[in-house]
């Protein structure tokens, strides 16, 4: 994997990776000035591991099992019981240099380290939101960790993986201190009707060019009157809908999410784009989550709001919970839309003035599901 290094020099990662049995028993990786340097490890580790012995010594001289490691064996066990942002941090995770420490080397000092990195983007292009060298913010960065954290609690309790979660713990806190990890706190940013009118500009001059692509235009203004995050909006099926309301699978929920399935009422607005798109595919948006968000972080990018990190595709959802406040709904009322089971985090819409619907007659619906 070549890679840039902060300073504009070019390095080269290699790696090896052996299976038995479909599971992964040994990866180590390094990094080389050369790209001759790193194919010549790699052939040079491939022929020591070639052989059951070679396999065993090779292991015991990376100093036990990595963090890598106990990520793949993770990663397995938990295959369709994660949501697609865990798996996507874990995913990147294997992908940093720290996944070949092995576990009992990872203490409150590495913690910090690999806090840093994440918070400066160093030497990796770390997900679909962030180009090399670009700062994350704090809470970006507590997900990654809480992710991982996650992977030494079960690894260490059950494969007997060799973390210190003492160690994990002290790391955390000292981040904490330095501000490199912070927890989010209530979202406040609501996005504008000037705003979506630069995304849906924007989206729809995109469809126009490229006939093929995405109707991201759509799906963008289903989420501003769903209340729906954008992985449960592509995984809305046809079956799914009944009426004046929809049936959402999997639904977050901070202590459950399979089989969280929760009935929320359906919007006119969100009925009259529903009923706009194709009929070709079980599913009624059939985009993958990634590429969906990913575009909408383009799309900021190239309006000049790339800097606002508060406005994010979740913002519409935080508009669509408003906007009904303002027109005068209560809580419970706003929680039969977003799905929420309890109403206190719904508190703070109660506060807002009934002053009516800013959305009202808005024209792009109009453009994107013409009656």
């Amino acid at each position: 994997m070549e890679r840039t290094r902060a300073d504009g020099s070019v390095s080269y990662t290699a790696q090896v990776t052996r299976k038995k049995g479909g599971r992964i028993v040994f990866r180590k990786s390094q990094t080389f000035n050369s790209k001759a340097m790193a194919k010549r490890w790699i052939k040079k580790l491939e022929k020591e591991t070639a052989t059951d012995e070679g396999l065993s010594a090779a292991r015991s001289k990376s100093g036990g099992r990595t963090i890598g490691e106990a990520i793949d064996l993770y990663t397995e066990f938990m295959t369709g019981q994660m949501g697609d942002t865990k798996a996507q941090v874990l995913r990147t995770l294997r992908t940093l240099p720290v996944a070949d420490m092995p576990a009992g080397d990872f203490n409150s000092q590495q913690v910090v380290s690999l806090a840093r990195s994440l918070r400066n983007g160093d030497g990796v292009k770390l997900d679909r939101n962030y180009k090399h060298g670009e700062m994350r913010s704090p809470q970006t960065v507590q997900n990654y960790l809480s992710h991982l954290g996650a992977v030494i609690r079960v690894s260490r309790s059950a494969w007997g993986f060799e973390f210190d979660r003492n160690q994990f713990q002290d790391g955390m806190e000292a981040a904490k201190s330095l501000k490199l990890v912070g927890k989010s706190g209530t979202r406040e940013r609501r996005i504008t009707v000037e705003e979506m009118d630069l995304f849906m500009n924007h989206f729809h001059a995109s469809e126009r060019a490229y006939p093929q692509s995405a109707p991201m235009s759509k799906l963008a203004a289903f989420g501003l009157f769903s209340a729906r995050r954008i992985d449960e909006i592509c995984r809305i099926r046809w079956s799914d809908l009944d009426g004046d309301r929809v049936l959402v699978r999997d639904m977050k929920h901070p202590g459950q999410k399979l089989g969280n399935d929760v009935w929320c009422e359906l919007l006119p607005e969100a009925q009259r784009i529903i009923a706009a798109m194709p009929r070709d595919d079980e599913r009624i948006f059939p985009f993958n989550t990634e590429s969906m968000s990913a575009r909408f972080t383009r799309a900021k990018k190239a309006l000049g709001l790339g800097d606002d990190e508060e406005l994010v595709f979740h913002s519409l959802r935080h508009e669509c919970a408003s906007r009904l406040a303002e027109m005068g709904r209560t809580v419970p009322q706003i929680a039969m839309v977003t799905g929420h089971k309890s109403w206190q985090s719904l508190q703070r819409y109660s506060h807002l003035r009934a002053i009516g619907d800013k959305w009202a007659d808005w024209p792009w619906l109009d453009v994107i599901a013409p009656q």
